[in-house]
C-alpha cells in the first residue's frame, strides 16, 4: 500500500555559521505516525514554478510551528520591534503555497505559525504581540528550561456547536498548550472559527469553501499526540 505524501515547507535555520532548510523532527513524526504519511520536505525557496512542480507530488502539506513570526508587511502591520525572529523565505513560500492547495483540492493542516500563514494568505491580520493586547491573556510558553513544561497544557478553549472539533470529539471544550505571541487579529472572510480561548482568540478555524480537509489550530497537537485525542483527530482527519 502507497502511503500518502505529505509536504512540510522548511524553516531557514542558521546551524553555526550556515543557513540549512530544516523541519522540526515532532512534525515530521507526526505526519509519519499519526497521519500515516510519508514526510517530503519542501524547501523555502520561495520560487512559485517550482511550487508548481511540487504540487502533483503532494496529497497534504503541513504548514508547522516555528519561532519565526511572519513579516508583518504582508498583513499591513507595523513594522517589527528591533530582534524579532522572520523567515522571508518561508513566508515567500508558503503564503503562495496556500492558495494553491485549495485551489486544488490539496489536504492542509496548518499548525501555530501554518495557522496564521493561512490566516495572512487569505487576507486576514495578526496582533504582534498578544500579550499586550486589553483583554487578552499571555499566550506564550512558560519561563523554564524543560520542554514538558514549555508545551504542558495551559489554557481551556470552546468548540463551536456546529465546529468541527465538537463532532470530532463530541465535547465543547478542551485544554491546549500556548507557545505563541502573534495571534489573529482579524480573521479572513474565507475561515470559519471553530473554537476560541477563555479570552476570545481564535485558537481553530476551517476554510469555508475547501474542497477538502483545511484545517488549522493555534495549539500544537504534535506535541504527544498520542497521549491527547485532541491532537490525534486532527492527524486522523488529515490523512
Amino acid at each position: 500500500m502507497l502511503h500518502p505524501i505529505i509536504g512540510i515547507p522548511c524553516d531557514i535555520k542558521t546551524v553555526g555559521a550556515l543557513p540549512f532548510h530544516a523541519v522540526g523532527v515532532k512534525y515530521v513524526t507526526a505526519a509519519w505516525e499519526a497521519a500515516g504519511g510519508t514526510p517530503l520536505l519542501i524547501p523555502a525557496l520561495g520560487d512559485m514554478s517550482r511550487l508548481l512542480d511540487v504540487l502533483p507530488l503532494l496529497d497534504g502539506v503541513l504548514l508547522s510551528g516555528s519561532p519565526s513570526n511572519i513579516e508583518p508587511h504582508h498583513y499591513g502591520g507595523a513594522a517589527s520591534r528591533e530582534g524579532t525572529l522572520h523567515d522571508p523565505a518561508r513566508d515567500a513560500t508558503t503564503l503562495p503555497l496556500v492558495e494553491l492547495l485549495l485551489a486544488e483540492g490539496i489536504p492542509l493542516l496548518g499548525i501555530c505559525r501554518g495557522f496564521q500563514e493561512i490566516n495572512v494568505a487569505l487576507g486576514g491580520e495578526l496582533h504582534q504581540y498578544v500579550q499586550e493586547q486589553p483583554g487578552l491573556r499571555d499566550h506564550r510558553e512558560p519561563e523554564s528550561p524543560l520542554l514538558d513544561d514549555h508545551y504542558a497544557p495551559s489554557h481551556d478553549i470552546h468548540f463551536n456547536d456546529d465546529s468541527l472539533l465538537h463532532s470530532w470529539l463530541g465535547t465543547n471544550s478542551a485544554t491546549v498548550n500556548s507557545l505563541h505571541q502573534q495571534g489573529i487579529k482579524r480573521l479572513a472572510e474565507r475561515l470559519i472559527a471553530d473554537a476560541h480561548a477563555d479570552d476570545g482568540l481564535v485558537e481553530a478555524y476551517r476554510v469555508r469553501d475547501a474542497k477538502t480537509f483545511a484545517y488549522a489550530v493555534q495549539w500544537h497537537p504534535e506535541w504527544k499526540y498520542w497521549d491527547n485525542p485532541v491532537s490525534r483527530c486532527h492527524f486522523q482527519r488529515f490523512r
